[in-house]
């Protein structure tokens, strides 16, 4: 049985902008799911400890007056969704994020900022893995298809319920969903275990990467850099 059919753990983080080094968490969710069927699930809500600003409202309609009011501490969230992400990679299980790049080098950004442990350094110096990114995937094994790549376009085209957009927990099992629903329709990806699917996540990203800083090269933009890192960019030494 492939690895689309065992459990996979979706993980999304709604935040206060689209910058992953500077911007903060304010809602999270972790779910478990196992052949496209949630079984269990967590969420939080935080307070960022910054404003968060109307357009991030508008996207994810989390006010400030509710974060403030509901939302446990930042460095509390951050602490507690490192945890069980780790505790899922300590026993092999993959983790589901679109565009992980984006969520886990926010949340280590979170972590530095407030002093706690990084992932790899909860994980005994071993990097996050496996991760699955459908993003990343779908851009590999779907390169000409044109169109919006962001989550919604992407789960109408391969099907994938998404009940509400830019709800943390909504978006996580559609990820989850999405993932599986990708494997079923390239069996290649199925094959491959979880640890090489995310070796080669790795090299797809990359790819990626240089392909379109070359682009926007060719475009004008002669000094123009795309960071194929993945899953994890690297921060710089401080993150305020």
């Amino acid at each position: 049985m492939g690895w689309h059919r065992q459990l996979l753990i979706g993980f999304d983080l709604e935040t206060t902008g689209t910058d992953p080094r500077e911007s903060r968490i304010v809602t999270g969710a972790v779910i478990e799911v196992k052949d496209g069927e949630p079984l269990g699930r967590r969420e939080w809500l935080a307070d960022p400890g910054v404003e968060i600003p109307a357009d991030a409202v508008a996207v994810h309609g989390i006010t400030n007056a509710r974060a403030t009011a509901e939302g446990s501490p930042a460095d509390q969230v951050a602490d507690e969704i490192a945890d069980v992400l780790v505790s899922y990679w300590k026993t092999g299980v993959p983790v589901v994020a679109y565009n992980a790049a984006f969520d886990l080098t926010l949340l280590s950004a979170e972590l530095r900022r407030h002093s706690l442990p990084s992932l790899r350094e909860r994980l005994g110096d071993l990097d996050p893995a496996p991760v699955i990114d459908p993003y990343t995937i779908d851009r590999s094994v779907d390169r000409y298809r044109r169109g919006k790549r962001n989550l919604e376009a992407v789960c109408a085209e391969y099907g994938v319920a998404l009940d509400s957009a830019h709800d943390a927990t909504a978006d996580a099992l559609a990820a989850a969903r999405l993932a599986r629903a990708i494997a079923h329709r390239h069996p290649k990806v199925a094959a491959l275990g979880p640890a090489d699917l995310h070796r080669r996540q790795i090299e797809w990203y990359a790819e990626w990467a240089a392909d379109f800083q070359n682009f926007l090269r060719r475009k004008g933009d002669e000094t123009a850099v795309v960071d194929g890192s993945w899953p994890l960019r690297e921060l710089a030494d401080k993150t305020v």
